[in-house]
């Protein structure tokens, strides 16, 4: 697979944010109050997330745009809160909370200079990255979560590059974080992610990055000696 540039990774953020309103649009208010597909959040609590995502990219933005560190969030407990502070609004000021987050990502992306993309900048989890992930990390945010929303969204909507970039990126995290020993294969793409050391696991690469992200393991997803899956624990 080809390595993405920054403006790949700009153009899946931008579709992946018109695919998540796309799928939020038919979810009714009452429906944001109930139970989303992660455990233990509401409706509410995954807009929250996903329009605060946006807000905390942005300061990565300025970080790369101007040199100035400021961290995503303030403090190791900041996520959280602005997660529960922003699941007690009212539906409508969230759904307009989102919008207008991406649009200020998107600006405060539009400033970082062509010299500036490859400046470090620091994410939540401590990795120092160049600021070309940032536009990727937001690219999985939206594009995933149109899939967690009441009703929402499903894998096999995802463009095929960026999908197998998914796969790719949760594998890579699963064996160097994780010490998880698994290969992968996708159906009908030609190639396989991994060293060929683990336990391949083959089947249609919606179905991969899913059970690769989010745990759920397909009927059409197997493993090339018949064992069952391995059990995965949580990505992020």
């Amino acid at each position: 697979m080809t390595t993405p540039t920054s403006s790949t990774y700009l153009g899946w953020m931008l579709k992946g944010h018109e695919y998540f309103l796309s799928c939020l649009t038919p979810v009714s208010d009452e429906e944001l109050d109930g139970p989303s597909r992660l455990p233990d959040w509401t409706g509410r609590h995954l807009l929250s997330h996903v329009g605060h995502n946006a807000r905390a990219l942005a300061r990565l933005a300025h970080w790369a745009a101007t040199g100035e560190p400021t961290p995503m969030y303030p403090s190791p407990s900041a996520r959280a809160e602005e997660i529960e502070t922003g699941a007690l609004w009212p539906a409508h000021r969230l759904r307009t909370f989102v919008v207008e987050e991406q649009e200020r990502l998107t600006e405060a992306l539009d400033r970082i200079t062509d010299d500036r993309w490859q400046a470090s900048v620091v994410t939540a989890q401590g990795r120092t990255v160049p600021a070309t992930t940032i536009p990727w990390l937001r690219s999985r945010e939206v594009w995933i979560h149109a899939c967690d929303l009441p009703s929402g969204g499903d894998f096999t909507a995802f463009p095929d590059s960026f999908t197998d970039a998914l796969i790719t990126d949760a594998l890579d995290r699963r064996r160097s974080v994780q010490a998880l020993d698994i290969d992968v294969r996708a159906d009908g793409r030609g190639t396989d992610v991994g060293d060929g050391a683990g336990t391949c696991v083959e089947g249609p690469a919606p179905d991969l990055a899913r059970w690769l992200t989010r745990g759920e393991a397909s009927p059409r997803l197997r493993t090339e000696t018949g064992a069952p899956l391995p059990q995965l624990p949580p990505w992020l």
